[in-house]
C-alpha cells in the first residue's frame, strides 16, 4: 500500500526543520503563529526560559464581538494588532517571526501585516 499525504504532517517537518535555527530570545523574543480552519493564535515565547510572554487570538474577550469570522485575513489582522499592543505594553519591540511551517502568505501573512503597522519590528 502507499501513504497517504497529510498536509499538516507535512507542515510539521518543515516548522520542526525551522524550529532548529530560530531560538526566541529575552532581547528579541519569538513571534509564534498557529492557524486553524476557525481561528488564528498568535504567541510571543521567550525560548530560553520557555516562557510565553504574549498571547492573542480570535478567541479573545477584546476582538469576540468585533470579528464576524475568526477564520479570515481580517480576523488575522486584528490579532497582529492586538498582539503587537500587547508586547509594546511589557516593552517588547523587536521579535523573529516564526511562521510554523504554514507558508507567508493569506492569513499568516495579514497577521504579520498587522503587528508590524501597530510597531513590532521582524
Amino acid at each position: 500500500m502507499f501513504k497517504q499525504y497529510d498536509k499538516n504532517a507535512a507542515r510539521k517537518k518543515i516548522h520542526r526543520k525551522i524550529r532548529q535555527r530560530m531560538v526566541g530570545t529575552k532581547e528579541r523574543p519569538r513571534l509564534c503563529v498557529f492557524r486553524s480552519l476557525n481561528h488564528i493564535y498568535a504567541q510571543i515565547i521567550d525560548d530560553t526560559e520557555g516562557r510565553t510572554l504574549v498571547a492573542a487570538s480570535t478567541l479573545d474577550e477584546s476582538l469576540k464581538g468585533k470579528l464576524e469570522s475568526g477564520g479570515n485575513k481580517e480576523a488575522a489582522k486584528q490579532v497582529g494588532l492586538l498582539i503587537a499592543e500587547k508586547a509594546r505594553e511589557k516593552g517588547i519591540t523587536k521579535v523573529v517571526f516564526d511562521r510554523a511551517g504554514y507558508k507567508y502568505h493569506g492569513r499568516v501573512a495579514a497577521l504579520a501585516e498587522g503587528a508590524r503597522e501597530n510597531g513590532l519590528e521582524f
